[in-house]
């Protein structure tokens, strides 16, 4: 098994070439991609993504935006005037309360989701787009739920998320312990092995 500076230091010559961003040879499916990696290396995933997206800038040219779904989810309920409401309210009625009232405010999977317009709004420019904070979004939003959602919006550019967990092509097992419902639509960006 490769360890994980081995497969970072892969993304990076993978994500350059220009097949990829035209996601040729991928059978007519959507560029979709998952670099799992084990949740112990969060902070070094992060700092990598950083320079990865950096070192494709300065040498390549390359515009990889990246969405921090923690980060918009904050943004929104802030912007709504939400975010200190929720916190006052988890107080008096429970996490679980404030978990169902976030989803519902976000609207998750609907026609009008608050995050997908986020994403939709911030892809101009992008050659490439990077999906992170996608542990520090859970339990609000789910990986699949995120991806099959996105499908609609991102279609020209590649997408990697950046995944604390286990991808086997199938299955996603976030921090190898919680298992999402099976998505199929995506391709390992770099093998375990």
């Amino acid at each position: 098994m490769k360890d994980i500076y081995k497969r970072i230091d892969e993304i990076l010559p993978k994500i350059v070439e220009p097949s990829f961003r035209q996601n040729k040879g991928l059978g007519n499916e959507i560029g979709f991609y998952v670099f799992d990696y084990e949740a112990e290396y969060e902070l070094l995933v992060r700092e990598k993504v950083k320079y990865i997206k950096e070192k494709a800038k300065s040498a390549h040219g390359l515009n990889i935006v990246e969405f921090d779904l923690y980060d918009i989810i904050l943004e929104i309920l802030d912007s709504k005037g939400y975010l200190k409401k929720n916190f006052e309210i988890e107080e008096k009625k429970g996490s679980e309360f404030v978990l169902n009232a976030t989803k519902k405010t976000l609207r998750l999977t609907l026609e009008n989701d608050l995050v997908v317009d986020y994403v939709a709004n911030g892809l101009e420019g992008a050659d490439i787009v990077f999906l992170t904070g996608i542990g520090k979004a859970w339990p609000i939003i789910r990986s699949h739920t995120i991806l099959n959602n996105l499908h609609r919006i991102v279609e020209k550019q590649p997408l990697v998320m950046f995944f604390p967990g286990n991808y086997d092509g199938g299955t996603l097992m976030l921090f190898n312990t919680l298992k999402d419902d099976n998505y199929y639509r995506a391709f390992q960006l770099v093998d375990r092995f």
